[in-house]
This record gives structure tokens, sequence and C-alpha cells, in this order.
């Protein structure tokens, strides 16, 4: 099965935000009316004023060409001198045309409406005016309200929201102001813990700051500034009602900025109902292709080949990313590669936030090469100098194969799209070229196909994989009887010496739900994995953790009793 892209976890809360009727008219959120562009006063008691848009009339929509050249500096445009600094000390002494578009607008408090493709340079484009915004209209004495920040950023995806601290992150610190990251999937408290500290600038992702919200660590009623980056990702991940109930929450006189390459599926309706008379800034035709990328359809007669071709075109000297459907067979594409010499790691919904942390600054730092992700890697991940995009597996639809190739040819360099087609799969790729509005050059291909070896590059050298971990050493014997009531439980069950009834001591008593029921066998030696005990307080197990989990299928919970007793007389029913 295709794997479902639900990056960032929903809300468990339905947080009671203000009543919305009928829009009739012009009404606006609940019906009220719709709110001015240019408040008179404060948000949420600071002194923050929006300022008049600049005099000439850009109602319309500017088209912007990425090919254009900027005469401008950042400083030219506006930007305080305190953030442009930083941005000439790292190498952009010239903004991008979005930026140049955007930033006399954006900075006088004017809202927006960003509609481009990713890498085009919008992240700085909506950074420096928040940056900007904030710094001005900081508190005196630079005080912090406790769970209340000033500036908002919304992104659908954990590694979207990473990219954009990332960014924003150096700007803030020249200036003063702080900035956390919420998402789901990982523990909250280090997020509450920022926020009790205070922050200028939280970029979360909807998901877990309603949950926050709910909670009470969190409120956005002195929100000056907010930014929805990709809202057509977040319509496409069903995440538009939740984005509604936030923006719901934030003052109705505040700047908003809103980026997405689409304006379907519900993205249309955002933008009427949130922003107040907004500069619409298109950089290309909504879904694009880009003019730097070299577009190329091999066709191969079968898995075999195709097989091959992915191994030769992995193995080259530079950055490559591989795509395909499913979190299974990117996790498997990546250990062969690895295992056949060629460094690689996956990306893709099954791992931690942790792992994903960890593999993809591996590739980003260049230590591995290649990255084998599913579309969870197709949107917000920015990494310099990306050559190749390999669609191992055509995507389904044509947004998603130029979300996937985007990771290549970004801010004006080049780069190479392969499409890998088996025969049945001809009339799907036709359609899905057509939609996205290529033409790439088609070739029969194997492995040694000169058009293959041309895209792979210098070779790379080869790298012997890590030999396998060594055994574990055998498992003492020790303890005695478990406990046998509920809540309660002994040292461990007994030392049995054979493998299946191997009863070492109880490595954790009881568990979750009611005490410590007595430990099992720490290893037997060649044990099945199936009894194995997890830690939900069944107590008496025979692997490395007290209790079975209560989800364990009851043959195999008495099959974990049997060789507790066997091994000793682990706990029966501690914790249970």
């Amino acid at each position: 099965m295709p794997e479902p892209r639900t990056p960032c976890t929903p809300s468990t809360s339905t947080g009671p935000g203000p009543a919305r009727g009928g829009r009739p008219g012009g009404a606006r959120r609940g019906g009220g009316p719709r709110r001015p562009a240019a408040p008179a006063g404060g948000r949420g008691g600071a002194p923050s004023p929006r300022p008049a848009a600049p005099a000439d009339d850009l109602a319309g929509v500017v088209l912007v060409s990425e090919e254009e050249v900027v005469d401008a500096t950042f400083a030219d445009l506006g930007v305080p001198q305190a953030l442009a600094a930083p941005l000439v000390e790292k190498g952009f002494a010239r903004p991008f045309p979005i930026q140049a578009a955007t930033l006399p607008h954006t900075l006088a408090g004017r809202d927006v409406l960003g509609r481009g493709r990713t890498g085009s340079g919008k992240t700085l484009a909506f950074a420096l005016p928040l940056a900007a915004r904030l710094a001005a209209t900081a508190p005196e004495g630079g005080r912090r309200g406790r769970g209340r920040p000033r500036g908002l950023v919304l992104a659908p995806t954990r590694e979207l929201a990473t990219q954009i601290t990332a960014t924003l992150e150096p700007l803030a610190t020249a200036v003063g102001l702080k900035v956390t990251t919420i998402f789901g999937g990982v523990p909250q408290g280090r997020q509450v813990t920022a926020l009790d500290a205070g922050v200028d600038v939280v970029v979360a992702c909807p998901g877990r700051l309603e949950d926050l919200i709910g909670q009470g660590h969190l409120r956005l009623d002195d929100v000056q500034v907010t930014v929805l980056d990709e809202a057509d990702h977040m319509a496409d991940l069903g995440f538009l009602p939740g984005v509604k109930r936030l923006l719901d929450r934030t003052p109705a006189g505040g700047q908003r900025l809103l980026f997405s390459a689409t304006l379907d599926n519900g993205v249309d309706v955002l933008v009427r109902r949130y922003l107040a008379d907004p500069l619409t800034v298109a950089i290309d035709p909504a879904t694009s292709p880009v003019v730097e990328m070299t577009h190329h359809w091999l066709a191969v007669r079968d898995a075999a080949t195709k097989a091959d071709v992915v191994r030769t075109l992995a193995s080259g000297q530079g950055r490559r990313m591989m795509f395909l459907r499913t979190k299974h067979q990117a996790k498997k594409l990546a250990k062969q590669l690895t295992a056949e010499g060629v460094p690689a790691v996956d990306l893709q919904g099954n791992l931690s936030q942790n792992k994903r942390q960890e593999n993809l600054a591996a590739f980003s730092s260049g230590a591995v090469k290649v990255l084998v992700a599913t579309d969870i890697a197709a949107r917000g991940i920015h990494v310099d100098d990306v050559e190749l995009v390999v669609h191992v597996d055509p995507p389904t639809e044509h947004k998603a194969y130029l979300h996937r190739s985007g990771r290549t040819a970004r801010a004006g360099s080049g780069g190479d799209v392969v499409t890998l087609v088996l025969p049945e799969q001809n009339g799907d790729v036709r359609t899905l070229v057509r939609l996205a509005g290529i033409s790439p050059a088609k070739h029969d291909v194997d492995a040694a196909s000169a058009v293959v070896t041309d895209l792979r590059g210098p070779e790379a050298a080869h790298v012997e994989p890590a030999p396998p971990a060594p055994p574990q050493a055998p498992a003492r014997a020790a303890g005695t009887g478990g406990g046998r009531r509920r809540g309660r439980g002994g040292a461990g069950g007994g030392g049995g010496a054979a493998a299946p009834q191997g009863g070492g001591q109880g490595r954790s008593g009881g568990a979750r739900r009611g005490g410590s029921g007595g430990g099992g066998g720490r290893s037997g030696a060649a044990a099945p994995s199936s009894w194995t005990s997890s830690s939900s307080g069944w107590g008496g197990g025979s692997g490395s953790s007290g209790g079975s989990s209560a989800a364990r299928p009851p043959a195999q919970r008495r099959s974990v009793v049997d060789v507790s007793r066997a091994g000793g007389g682990g706990g029966r029913r501690g914790g249970r």
C-alpha cells in the first residue's frame, strides 16, 4: 500500500474556537465584518500599528520571472541593517526575485499571497519581514509573555517546520528574538518548557499546536504576523480545518502571509477569508516545471533491469535522492545500497523524529550521498546541490512529480530528473508528464547504457559496510520466584538453562498498569521473538523486560507465561 502522507500528527483536541456562522455578503469569521486592512491600534496590548502599503498601485497580480536579475540589495528594499548584515556575511548579497517583489510590501505590513514553486526563496521572503516587524514592536525591556508568541508560522510537515526554523533562527538571534518549533511525533515536554520561558515566534504544525492550546500552554491573542507556508500541502493532508481554527484565534488586524503553489482544495477559501487586500505575487505559473531541470524517461524492460539501473544511478559522487511509494521499499532499498558499498539513508514515516533528523543531517553534511525517501520528503527539504532526483516508483499524480523533482535545480542551480518506467506503466506516466507540462527525453536503457552512466557521473569509491554487531553475551541466571498477586512482583523468574525456557533475572517487573509483576527470563539463548515480553504489565515474560504487551494476541500471552514458569516461576498476574 502507498504510504499515507500524514507526517504531522492531526490534533486530538477539537478546541472550542469562536463560533462561525454563515458569511453572507462580505462577512468574515463568526459572521463578523471583514477586518480592516490597517487597524489603528495594536493587538493583544502591544503597540504594533500596521503601516500603510506602498503608494504604488499593486492590487493586481505581480508576475515575477526567476531568471530576472535583481539589481537591488536587501538594504535597498528596506531590510534593517541588523538583518541585512548577516545575509551578506552568508553570501546573500542580492535578493531573489520573489524577495525583491514582496519585501517592500511585507515590511510595510501588507498581506501577501505568494504563488510559486519550492526553492524560489520564499522562506527568506517571509522570515525577514517577520523578524523586522517583531523586533520593531518588541515590548520594553524585551519581556516575553509566557506562552504568548507574537509571530506564528504554520507548516504542514515536521521537516519543513525544522527547515523554516533553521532559516529564521539566525535572523531572530540577530535582533534579539526567540524562536521555538512545535510538532507532533516527539514528547511535548521541551516544547512546553520553551513556551513557558517565553518566545517571540512559534513555528508549528497545526496538530500539536492545537493540542498545546487545548492544554492551556499557549495563546495566540498577541500574534501580530501569521505565515502559512505550503498551504496547498496542508490542504492535501487534510489540515485546513485545524488551520482555520488557529487563524480564528489570532487577532483580526494581524498581518497574514500565505504561500502556496496552487489555490485548489480550499486554499482559495483561506485567501478570501483571512487575507485583507493582499498583494499577489506569482513566481511561475502554478506547479510549473523548472527550466533548469532536465527530465528523462528511462524505459526498462523488467524489474531486474530496473534494479540494476537504480544501483548504477545511485553510485555517483554527487548528492542524489530516490523516491519510492512505500515506507517498506524505501527502507529496503537504502539497506541494499549500503550493503553493496553505496552508503544510503532513508527518510520515511516509520522513522522516529530523532532518526529522521539524524538521516537528514548525514545527507545534508555529505557524509551520505544517497537519500531514499517517500513523499514525506517531497516538500520542505532543502539540501543544497542535489544533482539528481530519481523517481524509482513514478508518482500517481503530477503535483507530486513536480514537488519531488523540486529537490534539485533549486535557487538557480541545474539538475536532472529521472523517471524509471516499466512497460505496464507507460500509459500512466504519459498522462503524468502531460499534466506536469514537461517533455522528457525518452530512452530504452539498461545499467550499461550511456545515458545512465552519464547521469550517474563519476563513480564514487566503494564503501565497505560496517560489520554486523557482535552477538550478546549469555544472560545471567538469577532471581527467586515471581509474585503472583496483581500489582506485586517478585525479583524475577528462576534461571532455566535451555533456550526457550531460559529464565534469567527479571529485568523489569510489572509495568504501566499496576505494579511490578515478576520479570521473566532476561534472554533465552535462542528464544523466538514471539516469546519476548514487553513492558505493559503482564508479569513473567521470557524477554528483556518484565510484562508482555497488552496488545499481544492471547496465544502469545500464554506462551510467555508458560516460558516463565518453565524457567522458574515468573509472575503470572503481576500488573495485568
